[in-house]
Order: C-alpha cells, then structure tokens, then sequence
C-alpha cells in the first residue's frame, strides 16, 4: 500500500536498506515495485544500499550503558569481555593495527570524543576528550585513520548475491575509502547493476577522481561525513563534489537528514525545503 502511494506520488529510485531485514522482506519489496511498474507501464530503479563496514562496541555491563567523565582514562579492548566505565571491548583488529598515538576515535556519531594515549597489539589506552554517556553496540568512528580493510564484508557478500538474484539496478557501496573498493565491487557485480559510490570517509574526497572514474553514480553520505569532518566543512565538500560529477557526468545524490523532521512532523522544515531545493538546483 505505501509502496503504491509512493509510487504514485512520483518515486523513482526506491532504496533497499541491507543494514536491516531478511532476504525475503527485500524479495517482497522487490515484488511489489515491479508489480507497479507493469500496473502504470513506468519504470522505477530499485537501489540496494550495502550496510559496509561499520565499526562497533561490544556490550556494557548492568544496564547496558556507561558514564565517561572528561579527562578520564579509558581503554579499548581487542579481546574484551564486557564493557564498563573504565574500558570497553572493540572486536576489530584492523583498528588496533592503524590507529596511531594521538589519534582521535568518537562513538555514537561523536557524542563521546576519545584520543588515543597508548596503542599495543590488543588494547589501545585513551583519555576522554569530550565526556557522555556511551551503550551496547554504539558506532565508533575514526575520523583521522586509513583502515586496512575493504568496504565489503562477509555480510555484504551474501547480501549482493541475493539482490542481484532480485533483479535490482543499482548497487550502492558504503564507506568508500579508495578506488579499488569500488574495483572490487565492479568484479562481483560482472555488470548485472550499475555502482554508486557512497563517499561518507573524508579519507574518499582524497581520492574523488580515482572513485568517479569506476563509479556509475556518487552519493554525497552527509551522515558520517558530518561526524568525520567538522559539520562546517561539510557544505563546501558537497559543492566540490558535485562541481566534479559535472563535470564528469555522473549523476549524483546527496542523502541524510534531508527531511529528518519527518520522523515526528507531515510537513518540512523551511530549513529542510530550502536545503532540499538547494541540493536540486546544484
């Protein structure tokens, strides 16, 4: 039904989240657009978005959660076992080896801001920079550092065969570091989608002509951008994004919290009209 409504209200890419769902939730979806597209003989693009990467925390003890007082002292964990207010497990080796001394990490999109003190094989010892209240399984993010490790996991993997096998057109890679992740992309999908590359890694804009080369299609990812970077210099990289897939011609998106009110409200903010607009008219 609401697939419907939005169809009819004019929708012409529908995304498919693969951070969330089941195989056969995306089937249904799948379904039922097409069925769309055969009922009003008008084409619409069905996007799967690859969840990517995603850096977390392990879990807390009691409630689940932990107060970090600024200036105080804590540690990151390879092999910890639960996470208190003096340190916390984080199952990613690939961090332990990159980070350096003096390396900011933030958590839960950069409400808590740690700097790295004291890096071993298996623990990385911090100070708080910017205190808060952390809990089970937040996103950690590392604004500064080049991870040795490719945009697409295990997960990713199976979930490419299986929207692939769907039918989708296009493929969207999340956390884009470098031109060969989205190399590495091109090989799988042997040309059965078009690619669209999420640049959400400050570490990506470095690289922005190498990745519009292989992509099909960019996605400014202002999300993770604008914890990465400070939000001031977000706007700047949008427009300097665009100006190069002009130039180029390759199409592009520019995605999250375009209309974060409508979580709670049915009409836009004139903040939100006029950034909408604005991202229309670039």
């Amino acid at each position: 039904e609401r697939i419907r409504e939005l169809f009819l209200a004019g929708a012409d890419v529908f995304r498919l989240n693969f951070s969330h769902g089941a195989p056969e939730d995306h089937a249904a979806r799948v379904k039922a657009i097409r069925s769309m597209e055969k009922e009003f003989s008008r084409p619409a693009g069905i996007l799967m978005d690859l969840q990517g990467p995603k850096l977390r925390l392990g879990k807390f003890e009691g409630n689940g959660t932990a107060d970090l007082r600024t200036g105080a002292g804590f540690r990151l964990e390879l092999n910890g076992a639960i996470g208190t207010a003096a340190g916390a497990p984080l199952p990613h080796p690939e961090v332990f080896k990159a980070v350096k001394r003096g390396s900011i990490i933030l958590i839960d999109d950069g409400k808590v801001q740690l700097r790295a003190a004291k890096v071993g094989s298996d623990t990385i010892d911090t100070e708080v920079s910017v205190g808060g209240t952390v809990s089970n399984r937040k996103g950690v993010n590392l604004p500064d550092v080049l991870l040795p490790l490719s945009a697409m996991t295990d997960k990713d993997h199976k979930d490419l065969i299986v929207g692939l096998d769907l039918g989708v057109d296009w493929v969207a890679l999340s956390f884009v570091q470098r031109a060969d992740d989205v190399a590495e992309l091109r090989k799988l999908v042997e040309g059965r989608a078009a690619i669209m590359a999420k640049l959400e890694k400050p570490g990506a804009i470095e690289h922005l002509d190498e990745i519009l080369d292989l992509s099909d299609a960019i996605m400014v990812a202002r999300g993770d951008l604008g914890v990465e970077m400070p939000p001031e210099d977000v706007p700047p990289t949008q427009k300097r994004i665009l100006r190069r897939c002009h130039a180029t011609g390759t199409p592009a998106v520019v995605a999250t919290q375009m209309l974060d009110s409508m979580v709670h409200s049915p009409t836009p903010t004139r903040a939100e009209a006029s950034d909408v607009a604005t991202a229309v008219y670039d």
